[in-house]
């Protein structure tokens, strides 16, 4: 890679490290709209009234006459939508129930000078009792033991060049390529391996939606782990930033929806496959251990971390952040369904819900047999909570859910360091 194109995947990555940052923090607007619910774990029984209070602030004291937009109800659903509303204390109550178990939401704007301020609150009611809606294919099993035979009769053919300019005193550091499910069809990553000689756990580490570059994971593998990040699209993971701009607004556009009415040549199908090639590849390693092995991602990272370890008995553990596809046909049912919300706004076309029957998150968290870390919010407009509980609450493995009630797609450092941190302690504990 010239120094140029270094220079410009530096700055990409800094802008992105700076951004993703600024969002984990929150922010501190200069107008805050705080809503509370009445019960501080958020959480309420069925037919249970919940009371939240709105606040709308500045310098810590309440605006008179602030005008307020805000809706409320069922999350991604909401029911009373009222807009104009003027408060003239700055201050106003409202209530909201549930009949079964599932999400309520009140999500307020305050306008100000022009500019629009935002706050919300979800309160859960009784979510460990949410069931999903999507069915199972009765050859689901059939059908991915399948693909990932005829996956593995390519070979992986596996490229790994050193990467100088990343490697550590500690360190080393890789750009890899191995063959997934055809023929040129390859998963590209990068890798860390540590440099001092003996045999490692590894933690691979799989993306969150989106078309990036990708810089490894340094830390963890100073740690004394074999760690790998893959992106998910063919490509490789160290190019001229502009290449993953042209792609995300051309070519691959909108990729979660490819030939989402065909299950053998869904885009996900070499998503899922490229997955168990990772955990293929690092078995390869010289240095890996050859039985300690983690996955973790965020997002649709979160939902390839329990594909994996649905598909995969190789996985010793499973960390997810926010899972994303779960519970597709949510929408359908009259309730809130996961990323990236297929039938929200549109009804299903002949062979799409069959097909992704078989990509689903729910259907793969079934066959989940490891022990597993779970950690997401209630405010996450991204990943519904309702959602994420439909895949959670079939998993019969052992399993822990964090809940951090406040955040929505996003998570707190303490949020991230408690996942590492369980997630290095069972490995090293091994």
């Amino acid at each position: 890679m010239t120094n140029k194109y270094s220079k410009r995947l530096f700055q990409l990555l800094l802008l992105v490290s700076i951004s993703l940052n600024a969002v984990s923090q929150s922010g501190t607007p200069l107008i805050k709209v705080i809503v509370s619910p009445d019960h501080k774990d958020w959480t309420y029984k069925v037919n249970e009234t919940a009371k939240f209070s709105l606040q709308v602030l500045q310098y810590g004291n309440l605006i008179d006459n602030v005008t307020i937009d805000y809706e409320t109800g069922p999350e991604a659903l909401p029911d009373v939508k009222k807009e104009g509303v003027v408060l003239r204390n700055g201050k106003m109550d409202y209530t909201g129930t549930m009949k079964t178990p599932g999400f309520y939401r009140v999500r307020v704007w305050a306008i100000v000078e022009g500019r629009r301020y935002e706050g919300l609150a979800t309160a859960a009611f009784e979510p460990e009792k949410i069931q999903p809606t999507v069915k199972e294919p009765a050859d689901f099993d059939k059908f991915w033991t399948g693909v990932i035979e005829q996956a593995r009769k390519v070979s992986l053919d596996p490229k790994i060049t050193l990467m100088p300019e990343r490697c550590t005193s500690d360190v080393n550091v890789f750009h890899i390529s191995f063959q997934n499910d055809a023929y040129a069809s390859r998963i590209y990553g990068i890798l860390a391996i540590p440099k001092k000689a003996g045999k490692y756990p590894a933690i691979l580490k799989v993306p969150g939606a989106g078309i990036r570059p990708y810089a490894g994971d340094t830390r963890l593998a100073s740690q004394g782990f074999i760690t790998l990040e893959i992106g998910i699209h063919g490509i490789p993971v160290n190019l001229d930033p502009q290449v993953y701009m042209d792609l995300n607004g051309g070519a691959l556009a909108n990729y979660n929806s490819i030939r989402m009415n065909d299950k053998n040549t869904h885009y996900y199908k070499r998503v899922y496959t490229g997955c168990i090639r990772a955990v293929d590849f690092i078995f390869t390693l010289p240095e890996f251990n050859g039985t300690d092995i983690a996955v973790t991602g965020g997002s649709q990272g979160g939902a390839l971390t329990i594909v994996t370890a649905g598909l995969d008995s190789r996985i010793k553990f499973a960390a997810a952040m926010f899972p994303a596809l779960c519970d597709h046909t949510g929408y359908l049912n009259k309730r809130a369904g996961g990323w990236p919300h297929y039938f929200k706004n549109a009804e299903p076309k002949p062979g799409e819900i069959e097909t992704l029957q078989y990509y689903d998150v729910v259907n793969f968290a079934k066959r989940v047999k490891v022990q597993g870390f779970y950690t997401w919010g209630f405010n996450d407009l991204t990943c519904p909570p309702t959602s994420m509980y439909s895949a959670y609450n079939v998993i019969t493995a052992p399993k822990e859910l964090h809940i951090f009630q406040e955040t929505g797609h996003w998570n707190f450092p303490e949020q991230t360091e408690m996942l590492n941190n369980w997630l290095t302690g069972k490995l090293k504990a091994q």
